[in-house]
């Protein structure tokens, strides 16, 4: 499968109080397996938009997204949630761990949802990895946002997914915590052999990534190669 993830001329409009808004306007994008894509653009460019309708969270106007080699607008939610379930890995900047779950509960929810045997037992070894053994029965509120984004990341990445997207996972954190998360974020893609589309602002986020490009007005353009770092 050599673009686990392909839009052809996809649109997004949603409407507003003062008319339709044109969110993305006729966006072509594709990843190739194992590929780090980082997007970049001002505030309200359409970043986090491509984000929710490449992850199937939203239906686009008009286009076509093509996720595993399925066409997203052929399936049910149902349907767009099984092909995702296992294989899609999200991280997002407000974190989005359930309260009322610790973090080892939270890292296993996405195995048992997958019927994944041994659930609990993944969930503590990569909270292990990320360096958070000993706060696995800590629930969410008991956690600085540092620690809060690391259990996210061991929850998008314990299932071993095909594709990670993640929407400014550093945004929320300091300079410190942001560089610890952005670490672990490209080591454990690389090493699990994930592709990985990453919005950020951050430039030293972005120079890591294989590809950058941009969105301005609902548009994407090429930026450059990027730096591995």
């Amino acid at each position: 499968m050599p673009h686990p993830l392909v839009l052809d001329s996809v649109t997004l409009d949603l409407s507003s109080q003062a008319g339709v808004v044109h969110i993305l306007r006729g966006v072509d994008f594709s990843v190739h397996s194992g590929e780090t894509v980082a997007v970049i653009g001002p505030s309200g460019s359409g970043k986090s938009s491509l984000i929710a309708v490449a992850a199937g969270l939203e239906k686009p106007s008009s286009g076509r997204v093509t996720l595993f080699d399925r066409d997203l607008g052929t399936l049910s939610e149902d349907g767009r949630a099984r092909l995702c379930r296992g294989r899609v890995g999200l991280v997002f900047q407000n974190f989005h761990l359930l309260p009322n779950m610790t973090a080892r509960e939270n890292v296993a929810a996405p195995m048992e949802l997958a019927g994944r045997a041994n659930a609990m037992a993944e969930a503590e070894e990569w909270l292990e990895r990320v360096g958070l053994g000993a706060r696995k029965t800590h629930y969410p509120h008991q956690l600085s946002g540092g620690e809060q984004q690391r259990v996210a990341l061991a929850r998008a990445l314990v299932v071993r997914p095909d594709l990670l997207f993640a929407d400014e996972p550093t945004g929320n954190l300091d300079a410190e915590n942001g560089v610890r998360v952005a670490d672990l974020m490209f080591d454990l893609v690389r090493e699990t052999g994930a592709a990985m589309v990453l919005v950020t602002h951050d430039d030293r986020l972005s120079l890591r990534a294989d590809r950058t490009l941009r969105m301005l007005d609902g548009r994407m353009s090429a930026v450059s190669s990027g730096v591995a770092g």
